[in-house]
């Protein structure tokens, strides 16, 4: 996973994080074996700022169809640490592997953690 967490911090320097200072990045890998990144964007109107990872996923979707399915993410921000927000996990369950077995990697107390979806959204929102 330091691939992709390496990716991911190297990423986030391209953050446009005006407003709140808070530069993330996210690199994942998808089941075609494709690394695709993203960084957050963020707006005056703070709502219609992108977060790392649905910009990531997005970028991917964009360039692989809307069929691809992410095996694997890792997130990071520049001089703080924290997992996925609540939109990011749902918008992964989206495009997560079954069962929600998509590996998520971010820092906490300088260490990699790596957790399932699953782990972090046990119970996330789908239609039938």
């Amino acid at each position: 996973m330091s691939d992709l967490l390496s990716l991911a911090q190297a990423v986030a320097e391209a953050a446009y994080a005006p407003y709140s200072g808070f530069q993330v990045g996210c690199a994942l890998e998808t089941a075609s074996g494709q690394i695709h990144s993203g960084c957050n964007v963020e707006n005056a109107s703070l709502g219609l700022t992108i977060c790392a990872e649905r910009s990531a996923i997005f970028r991917a979707v964009a360039e692989e169809g809307p069929g691809m399915k992410v095996v694997r993410l890792a997130v990071a921000c520049l001089g703080n640490e924290f997992p996925p927000c609540g939109a990011c996990r749902q918008v992964i369950a989206e495009f997560s592997l079954s069962g929600g077995a998509t590996e998520v990697t971010f820092l906490r107390q300088g260490r990699p953690v790596t957790l399932t979806l699953a782990q972090l959204l046990p119970e996330a929102f789908s239609l039938p």
